[in-house]
């Protein structure tokens, strides 16, 4: 029998990387979303255009 008292538990991990993903996702929708808010003279103020604000 060994002994695993450091051993990561591995199925947590799973959770894990679902949430990262997860984030990850939210935070482009809420980039997307600010950007779609913005006007043309702000969105080329920041270096973009209405079709860039559309795919990110």
């Amino acid at each position: 029998m060994e002994f695993h008292e450091n051993r990561p538990f591995r199925p947590f991990m799973g959770f894990v990387l679902v949430w990262r993903a997860w984030a990850k996702w939210r935070r482009r929708e809420q980039t997307r979303r600010i950007l779609q808010g913005m006007s043309d003279e702000q969105l080329r103020d920041v270096g973009l255009t209405r079709n860039d604000a559309c795919n990110i």
